[in-house]
């Protein structure tokens, strides 16, 4: 039986892990990074991957660097054939990738070489990209840079957000793990090198990314809007009250960029530097997300600006 150390965080990750353990593959151990503040409450709390872990009795190890030799010969007493790897949130130096007998297997969220890095979902969306999709990869030293064993690919929805698409890929990188793994270990299928004149970095979404510049044409917006759907949220002004806008849908027509067009229960609708935006889903600050309809009863946006 291959021995299997396993290492996450997000929700992303726990859908593998769920995959394997579900598959008769069980780690016997599992990596996960250490409990973090979440929540209003700021409350400490484990990451997916460690309480299905825990749920499951598989050992966790939570090190906030594995550039220490107690965690490296920690993970060495486990002997492990392979480690895989999926949205995990540190980067493994030498020591560790050398650990395993068969090396490390990266489940990745793109096609790569397209949009290695830390947000290649949002990337995708941001880019306009029409598919994307899941690459098992033989981990090496740098950035998501090692040769790929597979990759699934998938479309894009034209309205489909990053949650969405998320847990799309998060199904996909599961079953794909589950279908390719034991051939893998066994060597019968092949790495190929990836191409490095087509490659592209999705660098970490910041809250600041966010914030909706009402210059950019209604196009670029709405795909903007998508890829920060769930996090951090797309967000404008209105005066000092702060908007929240989940949802929405490029229309026709020209105006000031961030004139408020239309607000009432038809839908709100503002102008970009090229084309006008319709708000689908809105949220202000302590209140619940709400459709355009029911938003404006909560606010008079008519005749604003938005910043």
């Amino acid at each position: 039986m291959t021995r299997l150390v396993f290492a996450g965080t997000p929700a992303f990750a726990e859908i593998s892990l769920q995959a394997l353990v579900e598959s008769g593959r069980k780690p016997v151990a599992v990596l996960t990074q250490p409990d973090r503040p979440a929540g209003r409450g700021k409350k400490l709390t484990a990451s997916p991957v460690k309480q299905y872990a825990e749920l499951r009795g598989i050992p966790v190890l939570q090190p906030v660097t594995l550039h220490d030799d107690s965690v490296v010969a920690e993970l060495q007493a486990f002997r492990p054939d392979i480690l895989i790897v999926a949205a995990y949130g540190l980067i493994l130096p030498q020591n560790v990738l050398d650990i395993p007998v068969h090396g490390c297997l990266n489940v990745h969220a793109s096609a790569l070489p397209r949009w290695r890095g830390a947000a290649p979902i949002q990337a995708a969306i941001l880019a306009g990209d029409k598919t994307t999709g899941i690459s098992l990869m033989s981990m090496t030293a740098g950035l998501d840079c090692g040769p790929v064993y597979h990759i699934d690919e998938v479309a894009i929805g034209g309205a489909e957000t990053a949650g969405e698409l998320h847990d799309r890929l998060a199904t996909l990188g599961g079953r794909s793990l589950v279908a390719h793994l034991d051939a893998i270990v066994a060597g019968g299928m092949a790495a190929t090198a990836q191409d490095e004149s087509r490659v592209t970095y999705a660098p970490k979404i910041e809250k600041k990314d966010a914030a909706i510049d009402w210059t950019l044409s209604a196009e670029e917006l709405t795909r903007r809007v998508r890829a920060y759907n769930p996090f951090p949220g797309a967000f404008c002004f209105a005066g000092d009250t702060r908007i929240k806008v989940w949802r929405a849908t490029a229309v026709e027509g020209s105006d000031e960029p961030g004139k408020v067009l239309q607000s009432d229960r038809d839908g709100v609708i503002v102008a970009c530097g090229d084309g006008l935006l319709q708000l689908d889903e809105l949220q202000l600050p302590g209140k619940r997300r709400a459709a355009a309809h029911e938003f404006v009863g909560q606010i008079d946006l008519s005749g604003q600006r938005l910043e």
